[in-house]
This record gives C-alpha cells, structure tokens and sequence, in this order.
C-alpha cells in the first residue's frame, strides 16, 4: 500500500478545494471515534479528495465529444499551470498532442500522446470516442492514437486536463477515472506521478525519452522500477541495463550518495511483495516550485525545478564513468578518484592483463586464491574470512535475507552458505547476500554502505604480513629521516656558530645575534599587520622583544641571490656606519636559508623615511659611502658608483636622466644599439641633440601627439643629468623646476658613452687594497 504524507495530502488539496480540508478533518475524527488509525486510510481519503478535486476543476474548459480539440486550439489546467495541444517539434511537418509548462519560453513538452504517429494532415481532431476512449483523428477521420486503456462506459464523459499536469477522463454519470495520462508517462515524471510494476498483470509504467531532441517517438533509453527486494531504479539502453541507482532503504537509494540521512527526498517507494507489485512515487513538498525528472535522448535522468528564469539542474546521472553499469566489470572497482580508475577488489586480479593494460577493464577480476572453508581438505585454519570494504554503492544481483535480523547473523548466514560471495547489513534494508559475481561496484570519497567480501583466510594473513612490513618500513624510514635531520642540524649550529665566532672576532662593538624563535616571537611570527614595508631587498616588519623593546626586522628576500658570507660582509660595514641620522643596526639572526637584520625602531618617523626615501640631511656625514659591494642595474649606474662605488642623491638624478631619455625614445637603454658603430643610446641621445635638437630621437608611435620644443627641452634636461660629473648635474628640486617652467636650460657637458655589457648574470664587487686604494669590477644584474 502506498502511504502519502499527510501534509502532502493537505498541499494538494487547499490550494483549490478549502472546503473539502473540513470535510477531511471530518472524516479523520470519524475513523478515529470507529477504532481506525489515520495512517490506515491515508490512501482512501487522498482518492476520495483528489476525486472531488478533478470535479471541482469540472467546466467549460474540457474535452467532449461535443467539443474536441482541433489544430490550433489549445486547453488549460485551471491554475494555467499545464497547457494541451498541438505542437511540432522544431517547426517540421508533424503534428503531436502533448501537454507542456504553459508560461515557460522556451516550451518545455512533459507528454506526448501520439509519439510514434505524427499528424502530417491540415486538420486534427482530438476528442472522446463513443466507448470513452481519448482519440485523435486525422483530416479523414482516421484514427491515429487511441488511449485505449481504462474501463469501457456509455456514459458521457469528458477529458480535463489539471493543475497537477495529469490528463484524465472521467465518466460524468459515475464519477470513474476511466484513464489518465500519470498511468502512461512519457520520458517526464511530474509530481504526484509514478513508476510501477505489477507481475501479475505483467504491466510496468516506464519513462522513455525521445529518440532525439526534437523527435518525441520512444529513443533508446527507459527508466524502470525493478521487482528486486528492495527495488532499485535502472536506466536502460535497448533491453541492457545502462544505470543503476542501488538498492532503496526507505529514505533514499544508496547508489546515490547525496540521498543521505540530511537529504529531503521527494521520493517514495513502497513494495507490496506478497503481491508482486511496487511504486515509486514522486511528492513535491513546495507548492509554488515548478520540478520535473525527465529520461534524455542520450541516457541522463535529470532532476530540475524552474527558478523563474531558467530551468535549474539539481541532480543529474550518470554523472561520470563510475556510474555506467558494469564499469569495471565483475569484482572490479571503479574508485571515484581524482581522477577516476578501475582496481580489482582486494584478493582479486585482472582476468585479462592485456585488456587492462590497454585500458579495457569491463572482462572485470577473478579469484586469486580460491575459498576453502566448503572443501572436504579443509582445515579449522583455512576457513574463509571477510574484508570489510567502506563506502560502497552495494553491487547488483543482491538477495534481500530477512530471517537475518542483525549484522553478526548475517555475517554467519554467508559463512555457512559455499556459494556466498559477500554480505552487507545496510540501515533501513538489513541483511543483503551476493550468490554470484559482484558486479557495478563503486567506491565513493563518502557516503555509501559497508560491504564484506569473502576470501581465503590466507588473503587476510598475507596482507597482515604485508602491513607488517610496510609498518617496518615506515618506521625505519623515519628513523633515517631523524637520523638525517639531526645530522644537518648539527651541521648548521656548528656552521652558525663558526660564522657567529668569527663575526666576534672583529669585536663589532654593540652586535647582538638574535636567535630565530625570539624574531618570530617579536613579530608574531611575521604576522601582515607588523609589516612596516617593502622593498627590493624584501619586507620589513615591526616587532616587541620580551624587555619592550621596539624593533623593526629587514627580511632578506630569497630572491635576492646574496649569500651568507656577502650577508656577513654586509653587517660588518653597516655597523661600522654610526651616525645620529642613520638607523641603528642593533644585530642580526641566520636561521637557515632566512637572513635578518635587526634594526632600532623609529618612532617618530616611519621606518621607510630613514632607510629609503629621503634625501640626506646637511649633518649627515653619509652625501659619499665606499661599499665593498656594489649592486646595480647596467646603463642606470652612474659613472662615480660604476667605477669607484661612490654613490650620492646625484646617482639618483643619473638613473632618472637615463629613464626620461628612454620615456622619449621609446627604447630600452639595455637592448639599444644603433648603426655599425653599435651606438648606445646616450650616443645616439647626444648626437641627435647636437643636429636636430632631440627631435628626431622621439618615438615616431606619439611624435604626432607631440611638441618639437617640449621635446626638445626635454632631451636636454635628461642630457643634463646623465653629465660624469656629479657636481655638473642638477638636484631633484632644480629638475622639477626645468620639467615645470620655460626658464633657459644650460648646456650638458658630454656624456661617457660606456660600452653596454649584456651578460645579465654578473654583479658589481669592490677589492679593498692594504693601500686602501679601491679596485671595482662592474656586474649588471
């Protein structure tokens, strides 16, 4: 017996007929004084109202044989929900009577009557026969379909198409649904529609989908309810299963793992197996939701409600190759991975290696070891023992065993049964037995049902061994690993320590060597909201030592390429470079591949101000430095920096002029080189000054955007900063006064026109001399 829900019933039922709720009430307390439980006459008064709501929809708009459906005309369900009457698929010749979603654009056909025999004549009829029979009749009053279903009647009778998108034909006088259009479905199941079978009949109520998408006669592919315990749905391709959704456990089927306990399945399924009958109902649970499941032309069974928009896809299968029957054929696996793949169940191997290899896996997996435990050789110690597998779609051709009542009965039930290949006890089923091959087995990341697996106990005992030894393995594999690892971390504190010793040995006055836990603690641990900046040479980040004090921590980028005795070398002469207008360097921390330096922290001032961005101050002792290192870009050095590692505010200035002439030429002074005499770009700057006044260096893409004076003018100010001597080139402030006025401009002194080195590896060093005479080899990076 099928049993509705009661708020369900209730749905259905008040949006049109309020009054008959009170007549339900009525009845319900009436059972209820009689001794009857309401649960018991769900069915009867769900039959009885929906019979007083396809009379309440009774009226004009119905098909009799007084007034039939012609081409052209069209019928719909009171709410205007459904609509019925001719349409052509893809505007052909052929003529079919289908009911479709009456204000949805595109249209959306969820029954076709004449399927298989289109009307291709000028004039249709759609009308009731004498004995009560839907019909419809071409131009020469030929009947081309017929329902041919349902009790005969005499009676007048009329066809009404409702709110719920089912057709029906009722006998007026009696009240008898003689036929409905929920009984013989297309490839659409709409609410309150179903699949079914009854053996005894020999009857079963299938989806078909259409042979194409605009072809609605029968395609190849039909969703169908099994007389399997406990049923199953399967999508078939011709008389082959395609799909399976996995035995039912009265909420969901667990082939389907969305359908777990959070799920609210809109589907019911309930079997009759006394009688041999089953079905399969689908229940909509919003009123205002427009959903349909539909079967396509190309086997996917698509769940979908409309949004009011567009058609929205809720659940579709097969949804990838895991869900194709027989996947990886007999005791294969197919594994729902990234990416998918076919192994053999455990204790199995390929019956064809060669077929595997080539990647054809559906000849499936056969028996490494055979079962024992049914032998007359067999011993207490060679009985048969089970595997458990996890997350497991149950495989086809299972046998419900209801005389097993829990997981330890069922387990003994297919020990002592030769032929039981596997078991499983699942929730809401109980206890499932296989007698044959185990076949359309899947593995989910989650969800699913446990499966027991019968092997040879030896199976079970070589895989213990073999975990043994993946144990020791693994064990040992750690004990080198921290063998190693502390091998290394001696390594580095005696190398830290040896770099720590000879910094002391300098007696850098002040330097403290901070340990990498006690930055991370100042900084928590680097955190983003103490970070102060960022620059070339990587971020710098603002931290608190245990004493309050303040510090800001330079992390030397990875990307910077300079090593542990360049880092060394460079905290030597920092700390040697004290001045009240400089920061502070207070130590350092080398910790590995990280390199840190460990500034005071600036209060007043941001951190950047000091180390970066301004200029010099007038009592700054720093205007000219002697680095040991030199680190520069080739073309943007200036000569004094290049040769001698002196660097000032006018190497800036340098940089900037060889920038503007690049902005005015359009060309990179790294990749210049004009005429045979492989000209450098500040050649070429400064003859094209000397005859055209710049004008001809200008990128041709914006000389037509451009003034030859302003052009003019501004060659000259860039040949002014690219002067050798620093003295000869302007400040910053007396440039932006040249860009910015009309004011007369000196005459550039002319350039060095060094040769351009295009080895982009190298880098700029300085060899101090006992003489203190300074020898400079130049590097571009």
């Amino acid at each position: 017996m099928i049993i509705y829900d009661y708020n369900t019933i209730l749905y259905y039922t008040s949006s049109r007929l309020n009054y008959f709720l009170f007549i339900h009430l009525d009845l319900k307390n009436s059972f209820a004084h009689m001794g009857v439980h309401w649960r018991e006459m769900d069915v009867v008064l769900f039959c009885f109202l929906w019979w007083l709501s396809i009379f309440s929809d009774c009226g004009d708009a119905a098909i009799s044989r007084e007034s039939p459906l012609s081409l052209g005309q069209t019928l719909s369900s009171p709410g205007e929900s459904y609509e019925l009457g001719f349409f052509s698929p893809n505007n052909s010749r052929n003529q079919y009577v289908g009911i479709w979603f009456k204000k949805i654009t595109p249209r959306v056909v969820v029954w076709v009557a004449n399927r298989e025999k289109p009307i291709t004549s000028p004039a249709a009829n759609f009308t009731i026969s004498g004995n009560g029979s839907l019909i419809l009749l071409d131009s020469r009053n030929k009947v081309v379909w017929s329902s041919n279903r349902g009790e005969p009647s005499t009676n007048k009778c009329h066809a009404k198409l409702l709110d719920t998108g089912n057709l029906v034909v009722v006998d007026e006088v009696s009240g008898t649904l003689l036929w409905q259009s929920f009984e013989n479905p297309g490839d659409t199941l709409l609410p309150l529609s179903s699949l079914t079978y009854n053996l005894a009949a020999k009857e079963k109520r299938v989806l078909t989908s259409w042979k194409s998408r605009t072809d609605p006669s029968p395609g190849e592919f039909s969703v169908e309810l099994t007389p399997q315990v406990p049923s199953q749905l399967v999508t078939m391709k011709g008389n082959k299963v395609y799909k399976r959704s996995g035995p039912w456990d009265k909420t969901g089927f667990t082939g389907v793992p969305q359908m777990d306990e959070s799920y609210a399945s809109p589907f019911s399924l309930v079997q009759d197996v006394a009688n041999g009958k089953g079905n399969f109902s689908y229940l909509q649970r919003n009123s205002q939701l427009l959903t349909r499941v539909i079967v396509t032309s190309e086997g996917y069974v698509k769940t979908s409600h409309y949004n009011g928009t567009g058609w929205v896809v809720d659940f579709v299968t097969p949804a990838n190759k895991c869900d194709i029957y027989g996947a990886c054929g007999p005791f294969g696996l197919c594994v729902t991975s990234t990416p998918i793949k076919c192994e053999c169940i455990k204790g199995f191997v390929p019956k064809h290696k060669e077929e595997w290899k080539r990647g054809n896996k559906t000849s499936g997996c056969v028996r490494r070891k055979e079962l024992l435990s049914c032998r007359q050789e067999a011993t207490k110690s060679s009985t048969d023992a089970f595997y458990r597998l996890s997350n497991v779609k149950p495989p086809d051709l299972y046998k419900y065993a209801a005389s097993f009542a829990d997981k330890d009965q069922c387990r003994q039930g297919c020990l002592g049964n030769c032929s039981c290949t596997a078991f499983a006890y699942v929730t809401g089923i109980g206890c499932l037995l296989w007698n044959q091959e185990l076949m359309d087995t899947v593995q989910y990341s989650a969800g699913g049902e446990f499966l027991s697996i019968r092997l040879a106990s030896s199976e079970l005992a070589e895989s213990r061994r073999t975990m043994m030894i993946i144990a020791g393995s693994i064990c040992l594999s750690i004990f080198v690993i921290l063998a190693f690892a502390s091998y290394k971390y001696w390594r580095y504190r005696a190398k830290r320590n040896a770099w720590k010793s000879g910094l002391e040995q300098e007696e850098i006055s002040g330097l403290t060597f901070f340990e990498m836990n006690t930055i991370r603690a100042a900084t928590d641990n680097f955190k983003i909201s103490n970070k102060l900046g960022q620059g070339g040479f990587g971020p710098v980040y603002k931290g608190i030592l245990s004493d309050r004090k303040e510090i800001a921590v330079k992390r030397l980028s990875s990307s910077s390429g300079q090593g542990t005795e360049e880092f060394m070398n460079e905290i030597k002469l920092i700390s040697k470079l004290q001045h009240r207008n400089l920061v502070r360097l207070l130590g350092c921390c080398i910790d590995g591949e990280e390199k840190l330096l460990i500034y005071e922290f600036m209060v007043n001032k941001s951190l950047d101000s000091f180390l970066f961005g301004l200029l010099p101050s007038p009592l700054c002792f720093f205007m000219f430095l002697n680095t040991r290192r030199v680190v520069g870009t080739i073309g943007y050095m200036s000569p004094e920096y290049a040769w001698t590692g002196m660097f000032s505010e006018k190497s800036d200035i340098y940089a900037f002029g060889v920038l503007l002439l690049e902005i005015i030429s359009g060309m990179k002074i790294s990749s210049f080189n004009c005429g045979m005499e492989g000209k450098t770009l500040l050649e070429y700057a400064w003859e094209s000054w000397l005859e055209t006044d710049g004008v001809d260096l200008l990128d041709q893409d914006i000389a037509s955007s451009c003034s030859p004076v302003e052009v003019a003018r501004c060659v000259q100010i860039g040949l002014l900063c690219i002067q050798q001597q620093a003295v000869d080139r302007p400040n910053i402030a007396q440039v932006v006064s040249m860009i910015t006025t009309t004011t007369d401009l000196p005459r550039p002194q002319q350039p060095v026109f060094a040769l351009q080195n295009h080895d982009q590896e190298s880098t700029v060093s300085v060899l101090e001399s006992g003489n203190h005479m300074t020898q400079t080899a130049i590097y571009g990076r």
